[in-house]
């Protein structure tokens, strides 16, 4: 009995510690299904999913979603504490540790003193007394030592990479509108007479792609992390990014594709790996994102905006079949996380996160002024080509 006890113990210790391994120092997806991290994430997250759509508050239910990332951490290393802690205490009790105590004894003994040696308490009251015995003790020391040190080291990278993921997406805001949308984003740029900035844009954006995988598919518990704003996400980021991909790659006037296929290729790449972190299979879409009709309202907007999307025979065929390569991933994902993914057409008075405070009830409609001096900076650069042309 004992013997059997003392190898579930090791067993116990050496899952925890290879779980451990895996979910903070191996830098790469594990493929393995039986886990016990990605157990109590399938337990825990649709519960949590469940109760936050039973809130009809857009607001509250971001709110009590965005709780679960970090609470998710706190819950995973309070069970590898556990573990370790109750692993070494079956040890200790297989080992028939002698802790010289008269008031405290059987494997209450041992689970009280695998929790002072755990967190490197030094009490005293409890004692080994055979050098097997403080063998074991100087192992659970150290392993625990060890454990607080990755713990410590852990965190610190998860809100670094966290930080690095929302800047962008902060900054799409003003470039691409609350939620953001391709259509806006060229829309923006065009008004802006600054075309050359979007290939610049989208150049970061390959970069920024890159780090998500990177990031993300090392510790997956950053897709549960929530944006500051309700109205923003790393996943309708990532839609907006494709989308004004997909666009470009089809034909925009002024804008060359070469870089737009590159950063397609990254950024698929990336929804198409972290869909597989959560085991969840792209779900067929009808193409009702984009329908035929909403994509004529699309070429009409940007050409209202002096935008000109091509038109030729199978365009809007090769749109298709580009949408297909990553709007299942999308969708799935979004149904998954629970984060909706913007269209492609902007939405109507849109008023973006830095036209609003808390102070006021009211949006006052702030883009106008920007609006006018991007059309005179507009009409100047004209002028000074028609004038370099004619001498």
């Amino acid at each position: 009995m004992r013997l059997l006890v003392g190898i579930l113990g090791l067993l116990l210790v050496a899952v925890v510690l290879w779980e451990a391994f895996e979910t903070i120092i191996l830098p790469r997806r594990v493929t393995r299904v039986l886990r016990v991290t990605r157990l109590m994430y399938f337990v825990t997250w649709r519960p949590w999913a469940a109760l936050a759509l039973a809130i009809h508050s857009t607001r509250r239910r971001e709110k009590l979603l965005s709780f679960f990332g970090p609470m998710s951490l706190i819950i995973l290393l309070t069970i590898w504490a556990v573990g370790l802690l109750v692993g070494f205490a079956a040890i200790h009790w297989a080992a028939g540790t002698h802790l010289g105590s008269s008031e405290l004894t059987g494997f209450w003994a041992d689970l009280y003193f695998s929790g002072s040696t755990f967190f490197t308490l030094g009490l005293g009251d409890l004692t080994p007394t055979t050098n097997f015995e403080r063998a074991i003790t100087v192992a659970q020391a150290g392993v625990g030592i060890g454990f607080f040190a990755m713990v410590i080291s852990y965190l610190p990278v998860l809100y670094q990479a966290f930080s690095r993921r929302e800047v962008n997406i902060s900054m799409l805001d003003a470039r691409a509108g609350t939620p953001p949308t391709a259509g806006e984003l060229l829309r923006r740029h065009h008004e802006a007479a600054d075309l050359e900035s979007l290939n610049q844009l989208l150049k970061d954006w390959e970069k920024w792609s890159a780090d998500l995988l990177e990031s993300h598919l090392s510790y997956p518990v950053l897709c549960y992390f929530r944006s500051q704003h309700d109205n923003q996400s790393w996943l309708s980021a990532l839609s907006t990014i494709l989308d004004t991909c997909a666009l470009v790659m089809v034909g925009v006037d002024g804008i060359p594709k070469w870089q737009a296929q590159l950063t397609f290729k990254m950024t698929r790449h990336a929804i198409v790996d972290l869909t597989q972190v959560f085991n969840t299979s792209p779900l067929t879409t009808d193409g009702q994102r984009l329908s035929t009709q909403e994509l004529t309202q699309l070429r009409s907007t940007l050409a209202q905006a002096g935008l000109t999307l091509s038109s030729e025979a199978g365009d809007e065929q090769t749109l298709a079949e580009l949408r297909e390569m990553y709007e299942p991933y999308l969708v799935v994902l979004s149904e998954y996380l629970l984060m909706p993914i913007p269209g492609w057409l902007p939405k109507k008075r849109v008023v973006d996160n830095w036209q609003t405070s808390a102070w006021e009830v009211k949006a006052p409609a702030r883009e106008e002024p920007f609006r006018k001096c991007m059309l005179e900076e507009r009409q100047q650069a004209r002028k000074k080509a028609a004038t370099h042309s004619s001498s």
